[in-house]
């Protein structure tokens, strides 16, 4: 079976009570699933896909992909894509202070739009 063959397949699967989905053996083989998913609701449905180890290339590639997309190019693609690489390091840092803040949280519960910002 190819990638392509698989969007039009469709699999009823049961949901425990753990509410624990159980994926394909076909899929788990075509996909490459490891020990990790991600899961993100779209379009009304709630997709699961693989996560594959990334390397620092890899989320390089990312970066520039999407500089690409927006129309950089030449020189400028290039100081962008320096400027983007520089803002990882922070950002990491201010999620792990977040996280620590929430964990720490006597309240237990923080809104998802107060520890991520509103969604667009």
């Amino acid at each position: 079976m190819q990638l392509t063959e698989t969007v039009a397949k469709r699999e009823v699967v049961g949901i425990t009570t753990q509410r624990q989905v159980t994926i394909p053996k076909k899929y788990d083989t075509l996909l490459g699933f490891g020990n990790e998913a991600e899961c993100f609701i779209q379009n009304g449905g709630l997709f699961i896909r693989p996560i594959h180890n990334v390397s620092g290339n890899d989320f390089a590639e990312y970066i520039l992909a999407d500089l690409i997309i927006q129309g950089y190019e030449g020189q400028m693609l290039l100081q962008r894509f320096k400027e983007k690489l520089a803002e990882i390091k922070p950002a990491v840092q201010r999620l792990i202070k977040e996280a620590d803040e929430f964990a720490k949280s006597s309240e237990g519960h923080i809104p998802l739009d107060e520890l991520f910002g509103e969604s667009e």
